[in-house]
């Protein structure tokens, strides 16, 4: 798992301590990430510059994205994302 955020390597490094996050927190400053997963907010909206559009890929070992999220409801996101992974693997 991996967490990606247009904030500077630093300020990620602060954050994700913070919070305790037990996975990396890449840094996306010049929004290549968000351009070529398609994460980037409308230029009409006002977090546009600021903050991606809150998104989850599951992505097999294979590099293939098996399952795009829009993230709606952050309290069960992990849930559905953890069902829909034990699917894919068959129940492992």
């Amino acid at each position: 798992m991996l967490g990606v955020s247009f904030d500077t390597p630093e300020d990620n490094k602060s954050f994700a301590e913070a919070e305790s996050f037990p996975f990396p927190l890449l840094s996306d400053v010049d929004r290549a990430a968000a351009d070529a997963y398609g994460t980037r907010r409308p230029p009409e909206d006002p977090l546009a510059a600021h903050v991606p559009r809150r998104t989850t890929f599951l992505i097999d070992p294979q590099g293939v994205v098996r399952r795009i999220y829009e993230v709606t409801d952050v309290a069960g996101h992990a849930q559905e994302v953890l069902a829909d992974l034990k699917a894919l693997t068959g129940g492992a």
